[in-house]
């Protein structure tokens, strides 16, 4: 009487079926397949997304023939072009999706914040304050920047900085004291 986890069934001689089954269906997401619901009566009658056939607990079940119906004519008329392209890009966690303008400013920073450190023999207090009023921006940013300043030469430090990477670390500190 019913398949697939209970995500398809007959319910007063028609085959019925779950947001989950119209996920599989589709490839869409579940927030796609809630906006379809929701947004239904902004599209004209041929591209609207069923309604609700029945509830069995708590699921909602809407008739398979009217969704197959409205994802041919979805299929056709908008495409399936962002379907799975939902969500956030993909990045490496570190601002501003690992790149562009932010990160680049954010890495001269870091350079700038390494070389102090090797400077001074580690980290000072009111280190960030004194980067901010010398090389300009919020205190704010140089804190983050000394953090994972920090955690860099700390990790340099047990491990010993490679030569050819303090170099280029050192040159990028230049760089970034220059254009300053």
């Amino acid at each position: 009487m019913s398949e697939s986890g209970r995500s398809r069934r007959v319910v007063d001689g028609r085959w019925v079926v779950s947001r989950a089954w119209v996920m599989e269906h589709t490839g869409a997401s579940a927030a796609t397949v809630n906006r379809w619901y929701i947004q239904r009566e902004r599209y004209p009658e041929g591209r609207r997304f069923p309604e609700v056939a029945c509830t069995l607990n708590s699921t909602h079940y809407y008739v398979q023939e009217d969704v197959e119906a409205f994802w041919t004519a979805w299929k056709a008329d908008v495409g399936t072009g962002r379907l799975g392209a939902a969500g956030r890009r993909p990045g490496d966690g570190r601002g501003n999706h690992g790149g562009g303008y932010s990160r680049a400013q954010r890495d001269r920073a870091v350079a700038v914040v390494l070389a102090e450190l090797r400077k001074a023999g580690g980290y000072r207090r009111g280190m960030a304050v004194r980067l901010a009023r010398e090389h300009g921006g919020s205190e704010r940013s140089w804190q983050r920047a000394v953090a994972e300043a920090r955690t860099l030469y700390e990790h340099e430090d047990r491990q010993g900085p490679p030569v050819e990477q303090e170099q280029a670390v050192e040159r990028e500190a230049g760089a970034a004291q220059t254009a300053s």
